[in-house]
């Protein structure tokens, strides 16, 4: 998800991250340009060992400490109630379970605390989603086990999350088979 037209929704989706961030899904760090002075530190998870090479520049530029963890988003492994925001960007499509990982980051959230998301998922238009269902087993053999066909809001309310906001809509310069997204705060 390195598009360029993705960092706007990067900026937009982080601007309200504060205090202690947990984020799941964590790839190479390509978020922590945008993560405002509010965040005191961030909590990284990923199950990827690459990604956590690739990320150490990334992390050694950070304004605040980072530290990486390297789990599955359905294996986090921290007390109930210990992060202000959990953060998920472009990661629901490729968690193998998406449901028992959003259980998770429901959990270690604390009471007032925010999930802030931002994820490309199944489109709206009938013509767009047949090609992603046909489409689905290639994109996830190539990329990584990438999803083209997940409802993020049907996903997230499944969950027990109740959405605060959520703007959805084609990102501009992003093929239509994957560039429908659903950014918002969910509590």
């Amino acid at each position: 998800m390195a598009f360029p037209a993705l960092d706007e929704e990067r900026r937009v989706c982080l601007s309200r991250a504060r205090g202690r961030v947990l984020e799941v899904g964590f790839g190479t760090g390509r978020n922590l340009p945008w993560y405002p002075k509010a965040v005191e530190r961030v909590v990284a998870v990923d199950p990827s060992g690459e990604s956590m090479k690739l990320s150490r520049r990334r992390i050694a530029h950070a304004g605040f400490p980072v530290e990486y963890v390297r789990l599955a988003g359905e294996d986090i492994d921290a007390p109930e109630h210990s992060f202000d925001c959990v953060v998920s960007t472009f990661t629901l499509c490729s968690i193998p379970d998406p449901a028992a990982a959003l259980r998770q980051m429901r959990r270690v959230l604390k009471p007032g605390g925010e999930l802030l998301f931002a994820e490309h998922g199944l489109a709206p238009d009938r013509g767009v989603q047949q090609w992603q269902h046909r489409l689905n087993r290639l994109q996830k053999l190539l990329f990584g086990g990438c999803n083209l066909n997940r409802d993020t809001r049907k996903l997230l309310t499944a969950a027990g999350f109740n959405l605060e906001a959520a703007d959805e809509y084609y990102v501009p310069g992003v093929p239509k088979l994957a560039g429908f997204l659903t950014r918002g705060v969910a509590t």
